[in-house]
């Protein structure tokens, strides 16, 4: 199974949440995740990252949880392995071991639900330095295409009738853009 996603920058935070609610999207409380971004030493952004793996670790509410994900046929369908981690510094330190660098922070606050039926993660999320966006997420099996799924997640934003601009990257990608200009 792989993660397959895609995200959309929204400019009206209330057109979104009322058009998600008419669509019986019921989105959680909100949490703030601090995310610290990984890459392997060597690799810098605008290479390629189809197939090199990547790292994350991530707090929210006092928990810690570690992920790898090797993007397949873009950034955002990948294969993923996470677990939770009881001590967030001693994991930074083992990653720097692994080979691998920090690049990017990440803060945001993210509200999550289900639509279709349970099976696409439904989160908004308010991320410092960038703003609003819209993340539509599945678990796809390994035989279908993550573009053919992109392209349903795309179907059911478009059926929500908001103006919104899909963004074909990470955010810590994007934040790296907003800091390096």
């Amino acid at each position: 199974m792989r993660e397959v996603e895609v995200k959309f920058r929204v400019l009206d935070l209330d057109a979104l949440l009322a058009a998600l609610s008419s669509h019986d999207v019921d989105l959680g409380e909100s949490v703030v995740q601090e995310d610290q971004a990984y890459a392997p030493v060597g690799w810098e952004y605008g290479q390629s990252r189809i197939g090199v793996s990547f790292a994350r670790l991530r707090t929210v509410a006092g928990r810690h949880v570690f992920t790898v994900k090797r993007p397949a046929e873009n950034v955002l369908s990948c294969e993923e392995h996470e677990s939770s981690v009881a001590d967030r510094e001693e994991m930074h330190r083992a990653l720097l071991a692994m080979g691998f660098r920090a690049t990017q922070r990440i803060r945001k606050s993210r509200r999550c639900g289900t639509a279709l039926a349970g099976e696409v993660s439904v989160c908004v999320d308010e991320v410092d330095g960038l703003g609003v966006f819209l993340e539509l997420e599945r678990m796809a099996p390994d035989g279908l295409p993550g573009d053919v799924v992109q392209a349903g997640l795309a179907e059911f934003a478009a059926s929500l009738g908001i103006e919104a601009e899909r963004v074909e990257d990470t955010y810590d990608a994007l934040i790296r853009a907003v800091t390096s200009a």
